[in-house]
């Protein structure tokens, strides 16, 4: 996905009364997709939220990389964030580093969100995947966003999964670029077991697993067919049948969809017997939010959670 920033709202604002100030929307680069599990969930911790699987429903919202328009994206920050926002589900990257150790971070390199360069100035082109976990535990990966996060890590995902296990959230994880990473899946569903991610409650409404990759998200199924999976991209309607035996949702870019392509999505039922889902992304303003809100989508992925919920609750 490509994240774009908004207006923050007055929720975002006055957040942090009492707590740390979250800072005004930054310009996170790139992004992953969304999706929401098997059971029917707002996605927000609000009062009076609409259903999903109503005729009104309101889509659910996930906060991308945590409330990363606020905070730097990845980290127990911006996962914080969007919990004193009061959003249940973040979005998150998932690689793996030299030693086999899953880590939250989005590029394959370390240059954008951290001071590698200055740390490791001799281990160009420095891809995550060559450097071990304690390398990384080295790194600032806050200061890039703002001088009151310097010092934040890229946290390991048991880490990650830990917060948000105490924060009582829900997590749509991404496997990143599992080409670079053989066993990637294996590795993953490893860490999410030993943590009780796997569990029958985790398993059946708080845990998402997506991929560009097809291909991962069929060992995905194959290792785990419990655990609900979405696929981020676009395809073809004529092929939509064929990612149905080993998905849930289809989890494309809002550029690439209209009310057709949702419609044909949830013309079919996925991996679990249940209909297709369609979550979208990266949608940071109110006037994209409401636009795909009225194409039918069941989610929407954004950096700036408060926006969209304005826009769409």
């Amino acid at each position: 996905m490509h994240a774009r920033t908004a207006t923050v709202s007055l929720a975002a604002a006055l957040l942090g009364v009492g707590a740390l100030l979250l800072p005004t929307p930054h310009s996170p680069a790139t992004g992953t997709g969304s999706a929401t599990g098997t059971e029917a969930v707002t996605g927000i911790r609000t009062a009076g939220a609409r259903a999903i699987g109503t005729p009104a429903a309101a889509p659910v919202v996930f906060a991308h990389r945590g409330a990363s328009a606020y905070a730097p994206e990845n980290t127990l920050a911006a996962v914080d964030g969007a919990d004193r926002l009061g959003f249940d589900w973040v979005e998150n990257d998932v690689q793996l580093t030299r030693d086999g150790v899953p880590v939250v971070i989005h590029d394959t390199d370390l240059k954008r969100t951290t001071d590698v360069e200055d740390v490791f100035p001799d281990r160009a082109p420095w891809a995550v995947k060559d450097f071990t976990a304690a390398e990384i535990a080295r790194l600032d990966a806050g200061s890039w966003f703002g001088a009151r996060y310097a010092g934040t890590r890229v946290p390991t995902l048991t880490q990650y999964l830990d917060r948000i296990g105490r924060n009582r959230q829900k997590l749509l994880l991404e496997i990143k670029s599992p080409e670079l990473y053989p066993g990637i899946e294996k590795e993953t569903l490893r860490v999410l077991r030993r943590a009780g991610w796997l569990e029958r409650d985790h398993v059946r409404s708080r845990l998402v697993i997506q991929s560009f990759a097809a291909g991962s998200l069929k060992k995905v199924h194959q290792q785990r067919p419990d655990v609900t999976t979405g696929f981020l991209g676009t395809p073809a309607i004529a092929h939509l049948t064929s990612y149905a035996a080993f998905t849930d949702q289809i989890n494309p870019s809002y550029t690439s969809i209209g009310a057709a392509y949702v419609a044909a999505v949830h013309a079919l039922k996925g991996a679990h017997g249940k209909k297709l889902r369609v979550n979208t992304w990266t949608v940071d303003d109110a006037a994209t939010a409401a636009k795909v809100d009225l194409l039918g989508v069941d989610g929407i992925i954004t950096n700036t959670p408060d926006v969209v919920r304005e826009a769409t609750g």
